[in-house]
């Protein structure tokens, strides 16, 4: 559905173009998150895993940078994931007050038996684009983000 609002051409074209955006990144969220339930986690969850998986151990100040997101809330993530046996904090070496987040044991397991899967159903997701679409869309993606991030 597009914009009903009456202003200028660059207002509505700038408001299509968000709520299309908007409902194709809910759309994706909402295919994922049914896959992801089955395995126990959620999005984020899965965010933090991959990160420590691909990265490394990452401090929380790290991590929120990667995943664009406060510190309460990635210490929330951290707070779960710890409980459910996945991450582990340690204290760094040699500045003790920093704390360096690592996949425990079950944490490597559960990312190496989760993240093909997952991979196969973002593929899937968007395999109504063609590979130059996919692309482009990545393009225009990190543009936008690469311009609002240098206003600020």
């Amino acid at each position: 559905m597009p914009t009903h609002h009456d202003g200028p051409a660059r207002e509505r074209r700038a408001l299509d173009a968000f709520i299309k955006l908007a409902r194709a990144t809910g759309t994706v969220e909402a295919r994922l998150a049914a896959h992801l339930k089955g395995e126990g986690l959620t999005q984020p969850q899965l965010a933090v895993l991959e990160a420590l998986h691909h990265l490394g151990p990452l401090s929380q100040t790290e991590l929120g940078a990667k995943m664009l997101r406060t510190g309460g809330s990635v210490t929330s993530l951290v707070d779960h994931l710890e409980r459910k046996g996945l991450v582990e904090r340690r204290r760094g070496e040699p500045d003790r007050r920093v704390c360096r987040l690592h996949l425990t044991a079950v944490g490597r397991r559960t990312i190496r038996r989760v993240f093909p899967r997952h991979a196969a159903a973002v593929a899937d997701a968007f395999s109504g684009l063609s590979a130059a679409e996919q692309e482009e869309l990545g393009r225009l993606c990190r543009k936008l983000g690469l311009d609002l991030a240098g206003r600020e």
